[in-house]
Formats: C-alpha cells, sequence, structure tokens
C-alpha cells in the first residue's frame, strides 16, 4: 500500500505514529482469529457436545422435523372376562367365551390340585393372553377370600391360590327399634347374619315375639372383616346389650361362653322361644275360637307362624317320649326334661335327623321341621309346655338361672367385663383395628384408630 498519498505526503509526529499503531492491531487480531479457527479444527474434543434430543413417545415426530421417531410400546394384551353361574361349571363357561379348547384344556389341568370344581357354587375369571393369543394370566375367582391364577414363568405355566389380605375390626354397633328388630338392625347398617346371631346369645334372657317393642335400644361389640372396603363377613361377638322397656340385658364372651355382668352363664335350662325367631299368630289361650272345629276351645300353646321347613329347636336338653302322629296336632314331637318339664312340637312337616322315641337331645337340636300336617290352616309350629302334666305358659314361665362362671377366671372375666362395658356406655361409635388376616392366618397389630363410623 502506497502511503505516500495525495495530502499525506511529509506527514511527520503524532499522525504518523497512529496510523502504524492501527495497523498493528489488524495484522494482530487477524493472525489470533486464524490460530483460533485452526486449534478448532484441529482438536475436536473442544467442540460443543451436541444437545441431547427429546424423549418422544412411539410415532411422535421431533420438533422442527419432518420425520417420526418409532420406540418399541409395551406388549398389548387382551382380557376375556366372564362368570360361573351358582348351578355351572369353569369348562363350559370357558368354552362358552369361545375360548380355544387348548388352553381350556391348560387351565382346567392347571387348576386341578388346587380346586375342587364340583363344589364350585359361581365365581368370575378372567382369561388374559397376549395379541397372538398366547395365554399369559388366568384368573378365578371362586369368592371374595378365595382366588386362583395361572401364570405363564420361565418354566411353563404355574397354578397357584392367591393369598388374600383380610383386615379385622372391632365396631361397635348401636341401632333403636321402630318396627322390628330386622328393621332396626338393617336402619344401623347391618346384616340379618347378625340379627339372628344377636337374638341366640340372648334366647334364654328375652322372647324375640313378645318382648320387642318400639323404643328399644340395642348395641354390640363385635368383629367384622373387610377386603379393603368390601365387608366380608361377621367375626366373634365380644359383647351385646338390649335394654327393653323394663329390664337391661347384657351379655360378655369369655372363652366360648356368653355371661352376664355378674358372671352367670346366659346358657339357661330352656330357651325363650322353640325357634329363631318369627311373628306369634296365636297366643297361649284357655278360650280362643278355633279356626277349624268352630267354637271355644283352649288353646294351651303357642302357634308360630313361620315357613314351611323352618327348623325346629328342642327348647331344652331331655329325651324323645314319643314322635309320630298326634291326631290333629299331626306330626308331633314330645320331648320329657328335668324337674318334670315337657315341651310338644305338633304340625311338623317331617323330623329331625335321628330323632325317635328314646333318642337324647341337647338344647337347640333340631328335632324337626314347621309344617301344615294335622288341623291346621297353613304352615306353623305348636309349641307347648307342661310341668308336672299341667299345661304352663311358655312366655310368662320362670326358668333356673345360668351357670356362674368359676372362681378361678373371675379375675379374668371381670378385665373383659370392663373394657367391654367402656365401649358399650361410650358416647361415640368407634372401630379399632384387631389384626390383619392373609388367607385365614392372624397377624395381630397393636394399632387403635378410634373413630365415628
Amino acid at each position: 500500500m502506497d502511503l505516500k498519498l495525495k495530502g499525506l505526503d511529509g506527514l511527520k509526529g503524532p499522525l504518523s505514529r497512529v496510523w502504524k499503531a492501527k495497523r498493528w492491531i489488524l495484522i494482530s487480531g487477524s493472525f489470533l482469529t486464524g490460530c483460533l479457527v485452526l486449534i478448532y479444527l484441529v482438536v475436536p474434543s473442544l467442540k460443543p457436545s451436541q444437545p441431547v434430543p427429546p424423549a418422544v413417545s412411539p410415532n411422535e415426530s421431533i420438533p422442527g422435523s419432518n420425520e417420526f421417531v418409532c420406540i418399541p410400546a409395551e406388549p398389548q394384551l387382551q382380557t376375556i372376562e366372564g362368570q360361573v353361574g351358582k348351578n355351572g361349571n369353569l369348562f363350559k363357561s370357558l368354552t362358552d367365551k369361545k375360548i380355544p379348547l387348548e388352553w381350556v384344556d391348560l387351565v382346567i389341568t392347571q387348576l386341578k390340585p388346587h380346586l375342587n370344581f364340583k363344589k364350585i357354587k359361581g365365581g368370575t375369571f378372567r382369561f388374559i393372553t397376549d395379541m397372538k393369543g398366547e395365554l399369559v394370566r388366568f384368573v378365578f375367582e371362586a369368592g371374595p377370600t378365595e382366588v386362583y391364577e395361572v401364570e405363564k414363568d420361565t418354566h411353563g405355566y404355574v397354578a397357584q391360590r392367591k393369598h388374600v389380605p383380610l383386615e379385622t375390626y372391632l365396631v361397635k354397633v348401636v341401632g333403636e327399634v321402630r318396627s322390628s328388630f330386622f328393621e332396626a338392625m338393617d336402619a344401623a347398617g347391618e346384616q340379618d347374619q347378625l340379627t339372628i346371631a344377636l337374638a341366640e346369645i340372648l334366647a334364654c334372657e328375652i322372647d324375640f315375639y313378645k318382648d320387642i317393642k318400639r323404643g328399644d335400644r340395642f348395641k354390640a361389640v363385635v368383629e367384622k372383616v373387610y377386603k379393603g372396603e368390601q365387608f366380608i363377613r361377621y367375626g366373634a361377638i365380644h359383647a351385646v346389650e338390649y335394654q327393653g322397656e323394663n329390664k337391661i340385658s347384657r351379655g360378655f364372651h369369655y372363652k366360648g361362653d356368653y355371661y352376664t355382668e355378674k358372671g352367670t352363664s346366659l346358657r339357661k335350662a330352656f330357651l325363650k322361644a322353640p325357634l329363631r325367631f318369627t311373628r306369634i299368630s296365636s297366643r297361649f289361650s284357655r278360650a280362643r275360637n278355633h279356626p277349624i272345629l268352630g267354637g271355644l276351645r283352649p288353646h294351651f300353646g303357642i302357634d308360630y307362624a313361620a315357613p314351611s321347613g323352618t327348623p325346629v329347636w328342642a327348647v331344652a336338653e331331655g329325651a324323645v317320649l314319643s314322635c309320630g302322629w298326634g291326631a290333629g296336632f299331626g306330626k308331633q314331637v314330645v320331648l320329657r326334661h328335668p324337674n318334670g318339664y315337657m315341651t310338644c312340637y305338633g304340625h311338623l312337616s317331617r323330623y329331625g335327623p335321628g330323632i325317635r322315641k328314646g333318642s337324647r337331645v341337647k338344647q337347640k337340636q333340631v328335632i324337626g321341621y314347621v309344617g301344615s300336617t294335622g288341623l291346621s290352616t297353613g304352615p306353623h309350629l305348636d309349641y307347648r309346655l307342661l310341668r308336672d302334666g299341667e299345661y304352663r305358659n311358655p312366655l310368662k314361665e320362670s326358668f333356673p338361672a345360668g351357670v356362674p362362671i368359676g372362681r378361678g377366671e373371675a379375675e379374668s372375666f371381670q378385665s373383659i367385663r370392663e373394657n367391654m362395658m367402656k365401649w358399650l356406655q361410650g358416647d361415640t361409635c368407634y372401630k379399632t383395628v384387631v389384626g390383619e388376616i392373609v388367607t385365614g392366618t392372624d397377624h395381630d397389630r397393636e394399632k387403635e384408630d378410634p373413630h365415628r363410623r
């Protein structure tokens, strides 16, 4: 470059020095830039790393790109669900769902060592396959706690009964009678099984045909077994209280029996009624208008209207005095008991197993079934009570008290009674976790969770 341009010839001093400095800076900058480019090209490790592409689902496009990325998905499964009817069988239920016979045979063969197919009373199943139709898993639920599974592993197919975890709660139940004991229990959110169980515990204390009245109150402390949120069944009843118009009856469970607050067994010599309570159609009377023969005639018994075939209990231990046709009473059983008592059960449809003249019977043993034989207008039980040959009113007769608890058990029983009284007399309804069950095995846990139901 020619520095001797027009107008610049002969420049001296500071201006010449500034120009030289700028030229040096330009040359140094160009050299430095060239060195950096050379280093960048020669040394690859100094290149900036490429950004990691974002994760995409199968067939999802990458932003800024016209291409799709395919990522393998989880194997898809197909499920066939069905039911086995109460009188059906598993084989037919599977074939009705068009499941190939080879898989049906495999399932039946694998389950056979674990399941008695003749005793199946219904259930549900799930037949799970892959997209090729290969069996992956088969699940059969014969009931909430009876679950069987056939599953494929590395060695083939394996069948087993699944472990179903259950939890047991100790729960307080409270109710009030408005129309009937069954209705009151239903209003409290409970089932008929609990109603019947409570009535049987107090069968020697309360006549559930005569004594139940509107306004009566009851309480019970009972075990309830759950599968998650699903109620499965009732367990032991630990305590019960029934408050009638003039009487409060309580029972406390202790070593397989029930006792009063004073430790006297609730099991007395005689039951108040000869069958699980139903309604009374005709009470004791010495002058009743006979529905068939007409006229006023004495009726020295109690008629219990009940469906034909309802089991009839022996109200007390004794022996069969007679078993046969009793004229207007139809098929009849007469029992002899200690202390001069006799009981008669008429209009039966048939007799209980092993009931014959001279045989011994226990309290609550089935001695016959409700019917309408003899002079009868419909299915019912004619129940009569005699003492020393004289008819007595079964609804008013007083029977001997139960046997008291042993002296060596008094302290232990008192501890249980006091604990249960706290439950019965508490102002709130609450429940406590008392154990965890896994296929019938209890694993007690010391965990309490009192709260209103």
